[in-house]
């Protein structure tokens, strides 16, 4: 009876192909399962922060739709910790100005978030792009309530206190020239 080890010392290619064989499968092995790993646990991570970054955006931009002339300083004050960048200035360098509108027009107008979807995420970078469909309610101090639906585009920034609008505008409906798109006013 030809034992195990005889037989491959009698034909060392065959132990060779053996040996490379069990490696193969070894390495394969070891790859699948990495791959499987980072690829799971790493979505699941992504996907927590998309979800993060897309309420964060969501509500910053119903707070930027959303005003009480009753509650100015409030209302202003929502728009001022929602924003970051060149729409933070932007709001602060013109608060007196819109102070003044709002009390004259005296409107109250409120916002709830239809649909919305991040079109890019950058977490290296801390970036995002936010479209976002709303219905928005104007009750003016006498009279009926109009209601509008509107679509709108917002740069996101991450900061230390959460993800913040730096820019936002009307999405263009129709054509539009080249080059056009959405401003940084709020």
């Amino acid at each position: 009876m030809v034992t195990t080890r005889a037989f491959l010392r009698s034909s060392p290619l065959l132990a060779v192909a053996i040996a490379l064989v069990v490696i193969a499968a070894g390495f394969a092995g070891w790859t699948g399962w990495s791959w499987y790993h980072a690829e799971h646990s790493g979505s699941v991570a992504g996907a927590q922060v998309r979800d993060q970054v897309l309420r964060e955006g969501q509500q910053a931009v119903q707070n930027f739709n959303t005003l009480d002339y009753r509650r100015l300083d409030q209302g202003l004050n929502l728009w001022e910790s929602s924003s970051t960048g060149t729409l933070h200035s932007e709001i602060a360098s013109g608060r007196a100005q819109f102070e003044q509108q709002i009390r004259k027009a005296r409107t109250v107008t409120s916002a709830t978030v239809l649909e919305a979807a991040l079109t890019s995420l950058d977490q290296r970078a801390g970036t995002a792009n936010i479209i976002v469909a709303l219905q928005i309610t104007v009750q003016p101090q006498a009279g009926s309530p109009t209601t509008k639906q509107s679509r709108l585009a917002g740069t996101l920034q991450r900061t230390s206190s959460g993800w913040k609008l730096s820019t936002l505008g009307q999405v263009p409906t129709g054509t539009t020239a080249p080059g056009s798109g959405p401003s940084t006013a709020p």
